[in-house]
């Protein structure tokens, strides 16, 4: 584990952000660890996970001081990501979904909005990103949520689908298609829903494979009225802040990624040192190290990329997305692979639930399909390099 630990050492971290990193550590052992096997189980929502992350004030990390936070380095936050998700992965996704969902408004949002919202967020609120809808995934142009102006509001009908935090979000970043414009990209525009706006109607929780205690929602929205301040920039301008969002949300999912494949290399490591077959530990044999060896492998280069990246956020960069895409389609795959031979490396064991390993392979999945399918980032890398 010492590979992994010098890693660790290494980054760029302030010492505030070093004893951040710490206490995360901690409660993610202590108090978030100990909750993730019942959590999924029972797939309710970890409020006590919730609650003890704000109580350590974590939402602030990504709220600038202005507006109630205290701001600290992408590097930071990818950090906790990866120590919540390890403890729970369900945990790890309603945390950075907080990110994912309110950075835009710090990116793109005026004065007014900024000071109205952050410091709900900052003080413990939670948020959801909601893009995604029956016939629009990974291709967004296809979303059929309509924003219609009507004065000083904004009326909002339609639906979406597969909304981590969607039941429970105080805040909404909402995509949809104004209705004045006339083309399936131009028209895309982006808002704040606000949490018991009439017409906002659950429809139903997903009952999925992995990560069960984070709720995935359906939304309804039905002539929901929105004060037109609540409009991100100007009509149309969707889009832009669409890929911007997703260009940082997808180093976060890496985070997360990488959160459950340390935990399953580290139960995996453990279990093959002590475990023993024909008189041997099954460490000892060639062809478990070699397996091992390339685990190794991709997970240290995964995790190195993780950071070279959130360098790259940090520097001010905008031109990022191949690499964002590179770094997110090999750190879910990484996750997906060590999880999976985890749970082989425990043999029968491994296919009960009285080991994580089994919860974090069913965990693992889900990382390769959002925020864009591994199959549309193989696609968007590629063509990169084609020239216009």
């Amino acid at each position: 584990m010492k590979l992994l630990e010098r890693l660790d050492e290494r980054l760029p971290l302030t010492q505030e952000e070093r004893m951040l990193l710490d206490s995360v550590r901690v409660l993610a052992r202590e108090q978030i660890a100990p909750h993730a096997k019942q959590a999924d189980e029972t797939a309710e929502f970890p409020w006590e996970n919730v609650n003890a992350i704000n109580q350590l004030g974590l939402n602030a990390m990504f709220i600038p001081e202005e507006y109630g936070g205290a701001a600290l380095s992408f590097t930071c936050y990818l950090a906790c990501v990866r120590e919540i998700s390890k403890a729970c992965a369900s945990t790890g996704i309603i945390w950075a979904t907080n990110y994912h969902a309110i950075k835009p408004v710090i990116e793109y949002g005026n004065e007014e909005q900024k000071a109205r919202l952050l410091p709900r967020i900052a003080e413990g609120g939670l948020a959801a990103l909601a893009i995604t809808e029956p016939s629009a995934g990974s291709d967004a142009t296809g979303m059929k949520t309509t924003f219609r102006p009507d004065g000083d509001h904004i009326v909002i009908n339609g639906g979406k689908t597969f909304i981590t935090n969607g039941d429970v979000a105080d805040l909404y970043l909402l995509f949809g298609k104004w209705s004045e414009i006339d083309h399936p990209k131009a028209a895309i525009s982006t808002l704040v829903l606000e949490k018991g706006t009439p017409g906002l109607k659950l429809i139903g929780i997903e009952n999925k494979m992995g990560t069960r205690a984070s709720s995935t929602a359906t939304l309804a929205f039905d002539n929901c009225r929105v004060p037109r301040a609540n409009l991100l920039q100007e009509p149309g301008d969707g889009l832009k802040i669409l890929f911007g969002s997703l260009n940082r949300s997808r180093p976060s999912v890496a985070a997360h990624a990488l959160g459950i494949a340390r935990a399953a290399f580290e139960d995996a490591v453990a279990y093959i040192n002590e475990r023993k077959q024909s008189g041997k530990k099954i460490l000892e044999f060639q062809g478990v190290q070699f397996l091992l060896a390339d685990l190794a492998a991709e997970l240290t280069m995964c995790e190195s990329y993780l950071w070279q990246v959130a360098a790259m956020v940090e520097a001010g960069e905008t031109d990022f997305g191949t690499e964002a895409s590179i770094l997110k389609l090999r750190a879910t795959d990484a996750a997906m692979q060590i999880s999976t031979e985890a749970v082989q490396l425990f043999g029968g064991y491994g296919y009960c639930k009285d080991y994580r390993v089994e919860r974090l392979m069913r965990d693992a999945k889900i990382t390769q399909i959002w925020e864009g399918t591994n199959q549309i980032h193989r696609q968007l890398i590629g063509r990169s390099f084609l020239t216009k």
